[in-house]
């Protein structure tokens, strides 16, 4: 038996059936397939709203972008929803943004950027069929040109007011609702995860709810080696 597949067998002896119903349902609509990237966001507000639209739309990692403003999401609006994402920070470099598009270059990502561009395009025109991360700036300015020089594509949001843009949260979560249901009701694309990361993901979504996890998951994982 792997020590992930152990150790979330013994976590899950620690909380309700209920729990562990949900967790094995929720986890089965998780995806990697399309991940959000946010450059530069710092209006709490609007930090947790977008990770409120994540967790609803399955959408499992986010990636945040540190170069001038840190990201504080403002928990009485995230509503816990920041504690089943997977978040990954970028703020040791000097350029953050390269840093993180070269990561998810690696991993065989599509880099998007949400802006008007000459060579964008609207989003349900926007090709699903390689993994995409969206990449989202800051609410005053929008993204860095760091961002835009290294981005593989350019989309747009549809708008037929007087107002250039929307709200950052409000744009994540149009950009998320037309892709993540394009993806789902493609039957040629693999967005699901694997078993060996739904284990990964359901043991640190267990970890969250078990009291004092640290503690009991070091005491597992010693029975383990022995």
């Amino acid at each position: 038996m792997e020590k992930v597949d152990y150790l979330l067998e013994k976590f899950y002896e620690h909380i309700s059936e209920n729990k562990r119903e949900k967790f094995d349902t929720i986890v089965l609509d998780r995806t990697r397939h399309i991940t959000v990237v946010l450059e530069n966001i710092f209006q709490p507000h609007n930090a947790a709203a977008v990770l409120r639209s994540c967790d609803c739309f399955g959408i499992q990692d986010v990636h945040v972008i540190e170069n001038d403003n840190a990201y504080s999401p403002n928990k009485e609006i995230d509503m816990g929803s920041s504690k089943w994402l997977n978040i990954n920070r970028y703020n040791e470099k000097p350029d953050n943004t390269l840093d993180c598009i070269n990561h998810l270059k690696s991993k065989g990502y599509k880099i998007v950027a949400t802006t008007p561009h000459t060579n964008d395009c609207q989003i349900n025109e926007l090709p699903l069929d390689q993994p995409i991360a969206l990449m989202f700036g800051t609410e005053a300015t929008g993204l860095t040109q760091n961002a835009l020089d290294a981005a593989d594509a350019y989309v747009k949001l549809p708008m037929y007011g007087f107002t250039e843009s929307y709200n950052i949260s409000v744009s994540v979560a149009l950009a998320l609702f037309n892709t993540s249901e394009r993806m789902r009701e493609n039957d040629t694309i693999s967005w699901q995860l694997s078993e060996k990361e739904r284990n990964e993901i359901k043991l640190n979504w267990a970890k969250k709810v078990v009291k004092h996890s640290e503690k009991v998951e070091k005491i597992l994982k010693d029975r383990f080696n022995q």
